[in-house]
Protein backbone atom coordinates (compact mmCIF):
# COMPACT_ATOMS: atom_id res chain seq x y z
CA UNK A 1 0.00 0.00 0.00
CA UNK A 2 1.23 3.38 -0.97
CA UNK A 3 2.50 5.86 1.43
CA UNK A 4 0.29 8.39 0.59
CA UNK A 5 -2.36 5.79 1.29
CA UNK A 6 -0.63 5.15 5.01
CA UNK A 7 -0.73 8.88 5.31
CA UNK A 8 -4.31 9.42 4.78
CA UNK A 9 -6.10 10.62 7.89
CA UNK A 10 -9.22 12.29 6.32
CA UNK A 11 -11.33 11.85 3.09
CA UNK A 12 -9.66 14.59 0.59
CA UNK A 13 -12.57 16.25 -0.15
CA UNK A 14 -11.64 18.33 -2.52
CA UNK A 15 -10.00 16.11 -4.68
CA UNK A 16 -13.31 14.02 -4.24
CA UNK A 17 -15.06 17.23 -5.74
CA UNK A 18 -12.71 17.38 -8.64
CA UNK A 19 -13.61 13.66 -9.61
CA UNK A 20 -17.23 14.40 -9.09
CA UNK A 21 -17.45 17.47 -10.81
CA UNK A 22 -15.29 15.45 -14.16
CA UNK A 23 -17.74 12.36 -13.73
CA UNK A 24 -20.30 14.64 -13.78
CA UNK A 25 -19.80 16.28 -16.84
CA UNK A 26 -18.97 13.23 -18.50
CA UNK A 27 -21.95 11.56 -17.41
CA UNK A 28 -24.75 13.40 -18.52
CA UNK A 29 -22.91 14.22 -21.96
CA UNK A 30 -23.16 10.39 -22.06
CA UNK A 31 -27.27 11.10 -22.38
CA UNK A 32 -27.48 13.97 -24.85
CA UNK A 33 -27.50 12.73 -28.05
CA UNK A 34 -31.06 10.39 -28.45
CA UNK A 35 -32.69 13.63 -28.39
CA UNK A 36 -30.96 15.52 -30.43
CA UNK A 37 -30.22 12.83 -33.33
CA UNK A 38 -32.50 13.89 -35.56
CA UNK A 39 -31.84 17.77 -35.42
CA UNK A 40 -27.97 16.48 -36.10
CA UNK A 41 -28.74 14.55 -38.86
CA UNK A 42 -30.69 17.33 -40.64
CA UNK A 43 -27.87 19.76 -40.38
CA UNK A 44 -25.11 17.54 -41.52
CA UNK A 45 -26.89 15.50 -44.39
CA UNK A 46 -27.39 12.38 -42.62
CA UNK A 47 -29.83 10.69 -44.39
CA UNK A 48 -29.84 6.92 -42.64
CA UNK A 49 -30.88 6.72 -39.09
CA UNK A 50 -28.72 3.32 -38.76
CA UNK A 51 -25.63 6.36 -39.96
CA UNK A 52 -26.55 8.98 -37.65
CA UNK A 53 -27.12 6.51 -34.28
CA UNK A 54 -23.56 5.35 -34.37
CA UNK A 55 -23.17 8.71 -32.36
CA UNK A 56 -24.93 7.13 -29.52
CA UNK A 57 -23.61 3.43 -30.18
CA UNK A 58 -20.35 4.24 -31.11
CA UNK A 59 -19.74 5.79 -27.58
CA UNK A 60 -21.78 2.73 -25.75
CA UNK A 61 -18.98 0.79 -27.85
CA UNK A 62 -15.58 2.32 -26.74
CA UNK A 63 -16.98 2.57 -23.27
CA UNK A 64 -18.10 -1.28 -23.26
CA UNK A 65 -15.13 -2.19 -24.53
CA UNK A 66 -13.09 -0.10 -21.98
CA UNK A 67 -14.65 -0.87 -18.58
CA UNK A 68 -13.64 -4.22 -18.62
CA UNK A 69 -10.45 -3.20 -18.76
CA UNK A 70 -10.38 -0.66 -16.13
CA UNK A 71 -9.55 -2.92 -12.95
CA UNK A 72 -6.16 -3.04 -14.94
CA UNK A 73 -5.74 0.25 -15.47
CA UNK A 74 -6.53 0.75 -11.50
CA UNK A 75 -4.15 -1.82 -10.48
CA UNK A 76 -1.48 -0.31 -12.70
CA UNK A 77 -1.78 3.36 -12.88
CA UNK A 78 -2.21 5.92 -10.04
CA UNK A 79 -5.49 7.58 -9.74
CA UNK A 80 -3.84 10.98 -10.97
CA UNK A 81 -2.43 9.49 -14.18
CA UNK A 82 -5.87 8.17 -14.88
CA UNK A 83 -8.17 11.17 -13.87
CA UNK A 84 -5.75 13.58 -16.09
CA UNK A 85 -5.18 11.09 -18.61
CA UNK A 86 -9.42 10.61 -18.97
CA UNK A 87 -10.30 14.50 -18.82
CA UNK A 88 -8.10 15.00 -21.06
CA UNK A 89 -9.23 12.80 -24.19
CA UNK A 90 -12.81 13.77 -22.63
CA UNK A 91 -11.77 17.54 -23.47
CA UNK A 92 -9.67 16.54 -26.92
CA UNK A 93 -13.36 14.70 -27.83
CA UNK A 94 -15.54 17.34 -26.79
CA UNK A 95 -13.49 20.06 -28.67
CA UNK A 96 -13.66 17.98 -32.48
CA UNK A 97 -17.72 17.34 -31.96
CA UNK A 98 -17.97 20.76 -31.41
CA UNK A 99 -16.25 22.12 -33.77
CA UNK A 100 -16.41 19.32 -36.51
CA UNK A 101 -16.92 20.37 -39.85
CA UNK A 102 -19.08 16.83 -41.05
CA UNK A 103 -20.40 13.74 -39.10
CA UNK A 104 -16.75 11.69 -39.05
CA UNK A 105 -15.65 14.52 -37.21
CA UNK A 106 -18.35 14.25 -35.12
CA UNK A 107 -18.69 10.83 -34.87
CA UNK A 108 -14.49 10.41 -34.20
CA UNK A 109 -15.24 13.32 -31.36
CA UNK A 110 -18.19 11.26 -29.57
CA UNK A 111 -15.73 8.24 -29.55
CA UNK A 112 -12.90 10.12 -27.86
CA UNK A 113 -14.86 11.54 -25.81
CA UNK A 114 -15.99 8.00 -24.73
CA UNK A 115 -12.49 6.56 -24.29
CA UNK A 116 -11.99 9.23 -21.63
CA UNK A 117 -15.42 8.79 -20.14
CA UNK A 118 -15.64 5.42 -19.62
CA UNK A 119 -12.70 5.17 -17.13
CA UNK A 120 -14.59 7.94 -15.05
CA UNK A 121 -16.64 5.93 -13.17
CA UNK A 122 -14.61 2.86 -12.13
CA UNK A 123 -12.16 5.21 -10.86
CA UNK A 124 -14.03 7.54 -8.77
CA UNK A 125 -15.54 4.30 -7.05
CA UNK A 126 -12.54 3.01 -6.03
CA UNK A 127 -11.28 6.13 -4.80
CA UNK A 128 -14.42 6.55 -3.05
CA UNK A 129 -13.95 3.41 -1.85
CA UNK A 130 -10.45 3.87 -0.92
CA UNK A 131 -11.36 7.16 0.93
CA UNK A 132 -14.05 6.20 3.47
CA UNK A 133 -13.76 3.59 5.88
CA UNK A 134 -16.48 0.45 5.06
CA UNK A 135 -18.83 1.82 8.27
CA UNK A 136 -19.64 5.04 5.90
CA UNK A 137 -19.68 3.93 2.43
CA UNK A 138 -22.81 4.21 2.26
CA UNK A 139 -23.52 7.94 2.76
CA UNK A 140 -20.77 8.44 0.19
CA UNK A 141 -21.54 6.41 -2.12
CA UNK A 142 -24.81 7.62 -2.17
CA UNK A 143 -23.37 10.80 -3.10
CA UNK A 144 -21.33 8.78 -6.25
CA UNK A 145 -25.08 7.61 -6.53
CA UNK A 146 -26.43 11.47 -7.32
CA UNK A 147 -23.58 11.94 -9.96
CA UNK A 148 -23.82 8.87 -11.96
CA UNK A 149 -28.10 8.81 -11.78
CA UNK A 150 -29.27 11.94 -11.72
CA UNK A 151 -26.36 13.30 -14.48
CA UNK A 152 -27.39 11.09 -17.37
CA UNK A 153 -31.67 11.99 -16.06
CA UNK A 154 -31.02 15.56 -16.90
CA UNK A 155 -29.54 14.78 -20.55
CA UNK A 156 -32.29 14.52 -22.50
CA UNK A 157 -34.16 17.44 -21.17
CA UNK A 158 -31.69 19.58 -21.08
CA UNK A 159 -30.59 18.21 -24.68
CA UNK A 160 -34.68 18.72 -25.80
CA UNK A 161 -34.48 22.50 -24.29
CA UNK A 162 -31.10 23.32 -26.47
CA UNK A 163 -31.99 21.62 -29.82
CA UNK A 164 -35.51 23.52 -29.66
CA UNK A 165 -34.30 26.86 -28.98
CA UNK A 166 -30.29 26.97 -29.65
CA UNK A 167 -27.96 25.03 -32.39
CA UNK A 168 -27.48 21.27 -31.44
CA UNK A 169 -23.31 22.34 -30.96
CA UNK A 170 -23.72 23.92 -27.97
CA UNK A 171 -24.38 20.74 -26.59
CA UNK A 172 -20.52 20.33 -26.62
CA UNK A 173 -19.50 23.83 -26.54
CA UNK A 174 -21.12 23.96 -23.21
CA UNK A 175 -19.36 20.73 -21.93
CA UNK A 176 -16.06 22.15 -23.19
CA UNK A 177 -15.41 24.70 -20.50
CA UNK A 178 -16.38 22.89 -17.74
CA UNK A 179 -14.32 20.00 -18.75
CA UNK A 180 -11.26 22.16 -19.36
CA UNK A 181 -12.02 23.85 -15.60
CA UNK A 182 -11.79 19.86 -14.08
CA UNK A 183 -8.58 19.39 -16.59
CA UNK A 184 -6.59 21.95 -14.70
CA UNK A 185 -7.56 21.17 -11.29
CA UNK A 186 -6.65 17.78 -11.49
CA UNK A 187 -3.07 18.79 -12.77
CA UNK A 188 -2.42 21.41 -10.20
CA UNK A 189 -4.52 20.04 -7.25
CA UNK A 190 -4.79 15.90 -7.64
CA UNK A 191 -2.59 13.56 -5.34
CA UNK A 192 -2.59 10.05 -5.84
CA UNK A 193 -4.63 7.76 -2.71
CA UNK A 194 -4.51 4.32 -4.56
CA UNK A 195 -2.24 1.89 -4.28
CA UNK A 196 -0.51 0.37 -7.30
CA UNK A 197 1.56 -2.51 -8.05
CA UNK A 198 3.25 -4.27 -11.24
CA UNK A 199 0.27 -6.09 -13.41
CA UNK A 200 0.54 -7.24 -16.80
CA UNK A 201 -1.95 -6.59 -19.52
CA UNK A 202 -3.14 -10.29 -21.18
CA UNK A 203 -4.10 -9.16 -25.12
CA UNK A 204 -5.92 -12.02 -25.74
CA UNK A 205 -8.60 -11.46 -22.70
CA UNK A 206 -8.89 -7.44 -24.45
CA UNK A 207 -9.61 -8.85 -27.46
CA UNK A 208 -11.75 -11.57 -26.34
CA UNK A 209 -13.47 -8.71 -23.77
CA UNK A 210 -13.89 -6.39 -26.61
CA UNK A 211 -15.72 -9.17 -28.86
CA UNK A 212 -17.57 -10.52 -26.55
CA UNK A 213 -18.74 -7.64 -24.36
CA UNK A 214 -18.93 -5.17 -27.34
CA UNK A 215 -20.78 -7.70 -29.87
CA UNK A 216 -23.68 -8.13 -26.97
CA UNK A 217 -23.71 -4.30 -26.33
CA UNK A 218 -23.95 -3.32 -30.21
CA UNK A 219 -26.37 -6.62 -30.62
CA UNK A 220 -28.62 -5.85 -28.25
CA UNK A 221 -29.04 -1.98 -29.02
CA UNK A 222 -29.61 -3.23 -33.14
CA UNK A 223 -32.48 -5.67 -32.21
CA UNK A 224 -34.83 -2.58 -30.37
CA UNK A 225 -34.52 -1.05 -33.85
CA UNK A 226 -33.56 -3.94 -36.11
CA UNK A 227 -35.38 -6.57 -34.12
CA UNK A 228 -34.07 -9.64 -33.42
CA UNK A 229 -34.36 -11.24 -36.29
CA UNK A 230 -32.20 -9.40 -38.55
CA UNK A 231 -29.36 -11.11 -39.25
CA UNK A 232 -26.33 -8.46 -38.24
CA UNK A 233 -28.53 -8.68 -34.71
CA UNK A 234 -28.04 -12.33 -34.15
CA UNK A 235 -24.50 -13.06 -35.55
CA UNK A 236 -23.15 -10.46 -32.95
CA UNK A 237 -25.55 -11.46 -30.17
CA UNK A 238 -23.87 -15.03 -31.20
CA UNK A 239 -20.48 -14.37 -31.44
CA UNK A 240 -20.51 -11.70 -28.19
CA UNK A 241 -22.25 -14.50 -26.32
CA UNK A 242 -19.68 -17.41 -27.64
CA UNK A 243 -16.48 -14.60 -26.59
CA UNK A 244 -17.76 -13.61 -23.28
CA UNK A 245 -17.55 -17.53 -22.90
CA UNK A 246 -14.56 -17.67 -23.53
CA UNK A 247 -13.10 -14.77 -21.97
CA UNK A 248 -14.90 -15.84 -18.67
CA UNK A 249 -13.39 -19.12 -19.22
CA UNK A 250 -9.75 -17.93 -19.65
CA UNK A 251 -10.17 -15.61 -16.34
CA UNK A 252 -10.81 -18.30 -13.90
CA UNK A 253 -7.50 -19.79 -15.20
CA UNK A 254 -5.26 -17.03 -14.96
CA UNK A 255 -3.08 -16.02 -12.46
CA UNK A 256 -3.35 -12.55 -12.90
CA UNK A 257 -6.61 -12.38 -14.66
CA UNK A 258 -7.85 -8.85 -16.88
CA UNK A 259 -10.92 -9.33 -15.11
CA UNK A 260 -10.75 -11.32 -11.45
CA UNK A 261 -14.41 -12.87 -11.44
CA UNK A 262 -13.47 -14.28 -7.98
CA UNK A 263 -15.03 -11.23 -6.95
CA UNK A 264 -18.32 -13.83 -7.41
CA UNK A 265 -16.80 -16.17 -4.68
CA UNK A 266 -18.26 -13.58 -2.28
CA UNK A 267 -21.80 -14.67 -1.62
CA UNK A 268 -23.34 -10.61 -0.93
CA UNK A 269 -21.70 -9.09 -4.02
CA UNK A 270 -22.45 -11.94 -6.18
CA UNK A 271 -26.34 -11.65 -5.51
CA UNK A 272 -26.15 -7.80 -5.06
CA UNK A 273 -24.74 -8.13 -8.77
CA UNK A 274 -27.30 -10.07 -9.73
CA UNK A 275 -30.12 -7.89 -8.04
CA UNK A 276 -28.69 -4.54 -9.99
CA UNK A 277 -28.32 -6.18 -13.29
CA UNK A 278 -32.24 -6.65 -13.20
CA UNK A 279 -32.77 -3.58 -11.27
CA UNK A 280 -30.63 -1.78 -14.08
CA UNK A 281 -33.10 -3.79 -16.62
CA UNK A 282 -36.06 -2.41 -15.02
CA UNK A 283 -35.05 1.03 -14.54
CA UNK A 284 -34.49 1.41 -18.30
CA UNK A 285 -37.99 0.22 -19.00
CA UNK A 286 -38.87 3.20 -17.18
CA UNK A 287 -36.55 5.42 -18.94
CA UNK A 288 -38.04 4.13 -22.12
CA UNK A 289 -41.58 3.12 -21.81
CA UNK A 290 -42.71 6.51 -20.50
CA UNK A 291 -41.71 9.00 -22.55
CA UNK A 292 -42.53 6.20 -25.31
CA UNK A 293 -45.97 6.42 -23.73
CA UNK A 294 -45.79 10.00 -23.13
CA UNK A 295 -44.86 11.05 -26.93
CA UNK A 296 -46.78 8.50 -29.15
CA UNK A 297 -49.39 7.52 -27.71
CA UNK A 298 -50.31 11.07 -26.19
CA UNK A 299 -48.39 13.00 -28.78
CA UNK A 300 -46.42 15.26 -26.14
CA UNK A 301 -43.23 16.47 -27.56
CA UNK A 302 -40.14 15.19 -26.71
CA UNK A 303 -39.33 18.95 -24.91
CA UNK A 304 -41.68 18.58 -22.55
CA UNK A 305 -41.63 14.71 -22.43
CA UNK A 306 -38.27 15.56 -20.95
CA UNK A 307 -39.62 18.10 -19.10
CA UNK A 308 -42.16 15.74 -17.25
CA UNK A 309 -39.22 13.09 -16.32
CA UNK A 310 -36.92 16.11 -15.05
CA UNK A 311 -39.11 15.81 -11.29
CA UNK A 312 -38.02 11.90 -10.80
CA UNK A 313 -34.04 13.09 -11.69
CA UNK A 314 -34.79 15.59 -9.18
CA UNK A 315 -36.28 12.94 -6.50
CA UNK A 316 -33.11 10.54 -6.91
CA UNK A 317 -30.96 13.15 -6.58
CA UNK A 318 -32.46 14.31 -3.34
CA UNK A 319 -32.97 10.87 -2.02
CA UNK A 320 -29.36 9.24 -3.29
CA UNK A 321 -26.98 10.87 -0.28
CA UNK A 322 -30.23 10.31 2.43
CA UNK A 323 -30.43 6.63 1.09
CA UNK A 324 -26.58 6.59 1.66
CA UNK A 325 -26.95 7.37 5.36
CA UNK A 326 -30.00 5.53 5.54
CA UNK A 327 -27.79 2.47 4.89
CA UNK A 328 -24.83 3.19 7.14
CA UNK A 329 -27.79 3.37 9.99
CA UNK A 330 -29.96 -0.09 8.71
CA UNK A 331 -28.18 -1.90 6.44
CA UNK A 332 -29.29 -2.89 2.50
CA UNK A 333 -32.12 -5.48 3.44
CA UNK A 334 -34.83 -2.73 4.56
CA UNK A 335 -34.29 -0.48 1.79
CA UNK A 336 -33.96 -2.63 -0.54
CA UNK A 337 -37.04 -4.43 0.35
CA UNK A 338 -39.06 -0.98 0.85
CA UNK A 339 -37.38 0.17 -2.49
CA UNK A 340 -38.54 -2.78 -4.70
CA UNK A 341 -41.60 -2.92 -3.21
CA UNK A 342 -42.81 0.92 -4.21
CA UNK A 343 -41.03 0.30 -7.48
CA UNK A 344 -43.25 -2.93 -8.74
CA UNK A 345 -46.43 -1.31 -7.20
CA UNK A 346 -45.34 1.81 -8.91
CA UNK A 347 -44.70 0.00 -11.96
CA UNK A 348 -47.80 -2.27 -11.84
CA UNK A 349 -49.90 1.26 -11.55
CA UNK A 350 -47.89 2.19 -15.15
CA UNK A 351 -49.99 -0.82 -16.67
CA UNK A 352 -53.04 1.29 -15.75
CA UNK A 353 -51.69 4.52 -18.33
CA UNK A 354 -54.81 5.40 -20.75
CA UNK A 355 -55.87 7.84 -23.18
CA UNK A 356 -57.19 10.26 -20.42
CA UNK A 357 -54.49 9.71 -17.63
CA UNK A 358 -53.58 13.34 -16.06
CA UNK A 359 -50.35 14.65 -16.18
CA UNK A 360 -50.03 15.36 -12.76
CA UNK A 361 -50.78 11.69 -12.40
CA UNK A 362 -48.20 10.44 -14.85
CA UNK A 363 -45.33 12.69 -13.22
CA UNK A 364 -46.29 11.12 -9.68
CA UNK A 365 -46.15 7.68 -10.34
CA UNK A 366 -42.74 8.18 -12.51
CA UNK A 367 -41.44 10.29 -9.21
CA UNK A 368 -42.48 8.07 -6.33
CA UNK A 369 -41.11 5.21 -8.76
CA UNK A 370 -37.94 6.69 -8.95
CA UNK A 371 -37.77 7.24 -5.33
CA UNK A 372 -38.23 3.31 -4.64
CA UNK A 373 -35.32 2.55 -7.41
CA UNK A 374 -32.90 4.99 -5.69
CA UNK A 375 -33.72 3.26 -1.98
CA UNK A 376 -31.89 0.18 -3.81
CA UNK A 377 -29.36 0.28 -6.43
CA UNK A 378 -26.49 2.24 -4.34
CA UNK A 379 -27.23 0.27 -1.02
CA UNK A 380 -27.67 -3.19 -2.53
CA UNK A 381 -23.94 -2.23 -4.43
CA UNK A 382 -22.48 -0.91 -1.53
CA UNK A 383 -22.94 -3.87 0.64
CA UNK A 384 -22.06 -6.00 -2.05
CA UNK A 385 -18.32 -4.02 -2.29
CA UNK A 386 -18.08 -4.14 1.43
CA UNK A 387 -17.59 -7.78 1.16
CA UNK A 388 -14.87 -7.05 -0.92
CA UNK A 389 -11.20 -7.47 0.43
CA UNK A 390 -9.36 -4.10 -0.63
CA UNK A 391 -7.26 -5.36 -3.98
CA UNK A 392 -10.69 -7.27 -5.20
CA UNK A 393 -12.37 -3.31 -5.27
CA UNK A 394 -11.24 -2.47 -9.00
CA UNK A 395 -12.14 -6.00 -10.21
CA UNK A 396 -16.04 -5.31 -8.56
CA UNK A 397 -16.06 -2.22 -9.77
CA UNK A 398 -15.76 -2.99 -13.05
CA UNK A 399 -17.94 -6.02 -13.15
CA UNK A 400 -20.68 -3.77 -11.44
CA UNK A 401 -19.71 -1.33 -14.77
CA UNK A 402 -19.94 -3.74 -17.42
CA UNK A 403 -22.66 -5.79 -16.27
CA UNK A 404 -24.81 -2.44 -15.45
CA UNK A 405 -24.55 -1.63 -19.72
CA UNK A 406 -24.99 -4.95 -20.76
CA UNK A 407 -28.07 -4.87 -18.88
CA UNK A 408 -29.64 -1.91 -19.70
CA UNK A 409 -28.76 -2.19 -23.45
CA UNK A 410 -30.41 -5.89 -23.11
CA UNK A 411 -33.12 -4.80 -20.83
CA UNK A 412 -33.72 -1.63 -23.81
CA UNK A 413 -33.60 -4.05 -26.65
CA UNK A 414 -36.22 -6.53 -24.77
CA UNK A 415 -39.08 -3.89 -23.40
CA UNK A 416 -39.24 -2.10 -26.59
CA UNK A 417 -39.28 -5.82 -28.56
CA UNK A 418 -42.05 -6.67 -26.41
CA UNK A 419 -44.05 -3.36 -26.56
CA UNK A 420 -43.65 -3.21 -30.71
CA UNK A 421 -44.79 -6.89 -30.70
CA UNK A 422 -47.49 -6.46 -28.80
CA UNK A 423 -48.51 -3.24 -30.54
CA UNK A 424 -48.10 -4.92 -34.08
CA UNK A 425 -50.58 -7.80 -32.73
CA UNK A 426 -52.96 -5.65 -31.44
CA UNK A 427 -53.05 -2.89 -34.82
CA UNK A 428 -53.26 -6.12 -36.89
CA UNK A 429 -56.25 -7.85 -34.96
CA UNK A 430 -58.09 -4.79 -34.88
CA UNK A 431 -58.01 -4.10 -38.78
CA UNK A 432 -58.42 -7.54 -39.31
CA UNK A 433 -62.09 -6.71 -37.74
CA UNK A 434 -62.62 -3.81 -40.21
CA UNK A 435 -63.81 -3.69 -43.96
CA UNK A 436 -60.63 -2.27 -45.48
CA UNK A 437 -62.39 -0.53 -47.90
CA UNK A 438 -64.84 2.05 -45.52
CA UNK A 439 -61.92 2.68 -43.11
CA UNK A 440 -60.99 6.09 -42.39
CA UNK A 441 -57.25 7.67 -42.09
CA UNK A 442 -58.86 9.12 -38.35
CA UNK A 443 -60.19 5.51 -37.53
CA UNK A 444 -56.52 4.23 -38.98
CA UNK A 445 -54.63 6.66 -36.81
CA UNK A 446 -56.90 5.65 -33.37
CA UNK A 447 -56.39 1.94 -34.03
CA UNK A 448 -52.36 2.96 -34.42
CA UNK A 449 -52.58 4.67 -31.32
CA UNK A 450 -54.43 2.42 -29.39
CA UNK A 451 -52.25 -0.55 -30.31
CA UNK A 452 -49.34 1.42 -29.05
CA UNK A 453 -50.71 1.99 -25.86
CA UNK A 454 -51.21 -1.84 -25.40
CA UNK A 455 -47.98 -2.62 -25.82
CA UNK A 456 -46.79 0.18 -23.80
CA UNK A 457 -49.04 -1.20 -21.26
CA UNK A 458 -47.99 -4.66 -21.63
CA UNK A 459 -44.21 -3.93 -21.37
CA UNK A 460 -44.93 -2.27 -18.22
CA UNK A 461 -46.54 -5.52 -16.93
CA UNK A 462 -43.88 -7.71 -17.70
CA UNK A 463 -41.43 -4.87 -16.14
CA UNK A 464 -43.69 -5.64 -12.88
CA UNK A 465 -42.94 -8.92 -13.20
CA UNK A 466 -38.84 -8.40 -13.27
CA UNK A 467 -39.03 -5.96 -10.38
CA UNK A 468 -40.95 -8.59 -8.67
CA UNK A 469 -37.98 -10.88 -8.90
CA UNK A 470 -35.39 -8.48 -7.73
CA UNK A 471 -37.40 -8.25 -4.93
CA UNK A 472 -37.43 -11.69 -4.11
CA UNK A 473 -33.76 -11.38 -4.27
CA UNK A 474 -33.80 -8.99 -2.38
CA UNK A 475 -35.16 -11.27 1.08
CA UNK A 476 -31.71 -13.09 0.46
CA UNK A 477 -29.55 -10.08 1.42
CA UNK A 478 -27.51 -10.19 4.47
CA UNK A 479 -25.63 -6.70 6.13
CA UNK A 480 -22.25 -7.36 5.78
CA UNK A 481 -19.97 -7.30 8.52
CA UNK A 482 -17.66 -3.99 8.28
CA UNK A 483 -16.25 -4.30 11.99
CA UNK A 484 -12.80 -3.46 12.37
CA UNK A 485 -11.52 -7.30 13.47
CA UNK A 486 -13.97 -8.64 10.38
CA UNK A 487 -12.00 -6.34 7.76
CA UNK A 488 -8.79 -7.47 9.55
CA UNK A 489 -9.86 -11.02 8.98
CA UNK A 490 -11.04 -10.81 5.53
CA UNK A 491 -7.95 -9.06 4.67
CA UNK A 492 -5.59 -11.34 6.32
CA UNK A 493 -6.85 -13.99 4.48
CA UNK A 494 -7.05 -12.38 1.27
CA UNK A 495 -3.30 -11.98 1.83
CA UNK A 496 -2.79 -15.58 2.48
CA UNK A 497 -4.56 -16.73 -0.37
CA UNK A 498 -3.01 -14.07 -3.14
CA UNK A 499 0.26 -15.73 -2.06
Amino acid sequence: MSDTLQQLKKPPYFMLGILFFGAFVSFLNNSLMNVALPTIMADLNIESYATGQWLSTGYMLVSGILIPVSAFLLTRFTNRQLFITSMLLFTLGTALAAFAPNFSFLLAGRMIQAAGSSVMSPLLMNTMLISFPREKRGAAMGVFGLVMIVAPALGPTLSGYIVQYYDWRLLFEMILPFAIISLVLAIFKFQNIMPTRQATLDYLSVVMSTLGFGGLLYGFSSASTDGWGDPVVITTIAVGAIMVILFTVRQFKMEQPLLNLSVYKHPMFALASLISVVNSAALFSGMILTPAYVQSVRGISALDSGLMMLPGAIVMGIMSPITGKLFDKFGPKVLGILGLAITCVTTYFMTYFDLDTSISYIITIYCVRMLGISMVMMPIMTNGLNQLPTRLNPHGTAVNNTLTQVAGALGTAIFVSIMNSRAESSITDQFSKIDPTTITDIEKAQITQLGMLEGIQYSFLIATLTTAVALILTFFIKRVDVSESAVARMEAEDAAAAK
